[in-house]
């Protein structure tokens, strides 16, 4: 039976028209004929158009539209291209785009593959900058030049982010020679062109994290004069961040006095030309010394003014002061006074003590005295007899001995003798050392009492 699905009639299947024997083509092949036409015959083209739908992706790649009031065609720029361009592209700027035309089959579409792309003419670049100066300054990154904090008077390094080799480096280097020479620090950096902004933004960054010994105490961005494509490196987002976020006072000396940047607007201070900024950062040194010198005079003459002024004073008062008779003349007065009164005091006093005198002699007559000097002598030979009585070795001559420990304690009894076991004998003669072997009780009779064992 068949199979109704696959029933197909006859009617609707294709049968080949006389005449037409070419092979059927495959989408794929249609689409790869048209990509080799198509990037054959466009492999160079020169766009002119307004940038819409502007995006980048994470990968780095980036999305747009070109268009004019006619037509719209897609574009891409590739991550590596897209890191070289010169400004930040935005909806709404008219750009020159320059790359190759292709096909996208998964879309059926074709686009432009942009190498380069550029600003189509002052009035696009002006309008671009003023977006970018309305943007930046809501974003606070000019509050900076705003505030005018003061530069370093006399800063010891000056940093300069210039081209090494421009005429720019050399005003600088001369003006300061001329006005005040100082150490100055240059970072050579390309100031036009692809990358220039990068190596701007990274020589300021470079002069902040060098070592507090070397960091200067002010940087320098300059640049000599020329057309607003020529400056635009410097209102790049790149360098307005990098001044804006700088710790150490900046001068932008972008171009001539009628030239502006975004730079400058970042900066702590805007100078019309590089030797202007010179011409700011240091002060004349001749101008210095002069200042030093009348500063000095100055201090000089206020000082000997001061010491007229006090000399003046000082004899004011002294012309005020009294003579020196009239303020010693009561003192001396007084001490003749108190001279005199110690020369009686002294005769009153000799007077009564040549009486005490006499009456002392009175008292001691030869009879009494001779009496008082016997009745001491007697007194003396009482305390002789009293002190023999009670001298411990007095009885050592009738045959007695004074027992002591070895420590010169004297023993009294026989229960001491033995706890102190080594005693020493006193004799009239001399002592003997001794050991304690034991004790006997005292006998009841009335003998003698008992001794301590000696040997």
């Amino acid at each position: 039976m068949p199979d109704p699905f696959f029933d197909i009639p006859a009617r609707l299947v294709a049968e080949p028209t006389p005449g037409d024997n070419a092979a059927a083509m495959s989408v794929g092949e249609l689409s790869n004929k048209l990509k080799r036409f198509v990037e054959g015959e466009f492999g160079h083209v020169r766009l002119r158009g307004e940038i819409s739908g502007y995006k980048r992706v994470a990968s780095g790649h980036c999305y747009l539209c070109l268009k004019d009031d006619a037509a719209v065609i897609d574009g891409v720029i590739w991550k590596g291209q897209a890191s070289q361009l010169a400004f930040r592209p935005e909806d709404g700027i008219e750009v020159i785009a320059t790359g190759r035309l292709t096909t996208y089959p998964g879309r059926s579409k074709y686009q432009v593959i942009i190498d380069r792309m550029e600003l189509a003419g002052a009035g696009a670049l002006m309008a671009l900058l003023e977006r970018n100066k309305a943007r930046f300054d809501a974003e606070g990154l000019f509050a900076k030049s705003k505030a005018r904090a003061p530069l370093p008077f006399l800063p010891r390094r000056i940093g300069v982010v210039t081209s090494p080799t421009g005429a720019v480096i050399r005003d600088i280097i001369h003006r300061l020679e001329d006005r005040c020479p100082s150490h100055l620090l240059v970072w050579p950096v390309k100031v036009q062109g692809d990358g220039a902004a990068n190596e701007v933004a990274a020589a300021i960054r470079g002069f902040e994290a060098l070592p507090e010994s070397q960091r200067p105490d002010l940087i320098i961005v300059a640049r000599g004069g020329g057309s607003i494509e020529d400056l635009w490196a410097f209102n790049e987002e790149a360098v307005v961040r990098a001044v804006a976020g700088c710790s150490i006072p900046i001068i932008s000396a972008v171009g001539h006095e009628t030239d502006t940047t975004l730079c400058d607007y970042a900066a702590d201070l805007r100078a019309p030309t590089p030797t202007a900024a010179a011409e700011l950062a240091v002060p004349v040194l001749a101008d210095l010394r002069l200042t030093v010198s009348a500063h000095a005079q100055r201090m000089e003459r206020c000082s000997r003014r001061h010491v007229e002024r006090g000399r003046e004073r000082l004899d004011a008062l002294a012309r005020h002061l009294p003579s020196r008779d009239r303020l010693l003349g009561p003192q001396r007065q007084r001490i003749d006074d108190l001279g005199a009164r110690l020369d009686r005091g002294l005769e009153r006093r000799v007077v009564r003590a040549r009486g005490a005198l006499d009456r002392t002699g009175a008292v001691l007559r030869p009879a009494l005295l001779a009496r008082r000097i016997e009745g001491a002598r007697q007194r003396l030979e009482d305390l002789g007899r009293l002190l023999a009585s009670v001298d411990p070795d007095a009885p050592l001559a009738r045959g007695y001995a004074r027992v002591t420990a070895r420590g010169g304690a004297t023993l009294t009894s026989a229960a001491t003798a033995k706890a102190a076991g080594a005693v020493t004998l006193h004799f009239r003669d001399g002592t003997v050392d001794a050991k304690v072997d034991g004790a006997r009780p005292r006998a009841a009779t009335g003998d003698a009492p008992a001794q301590p064992l000696l040997f």
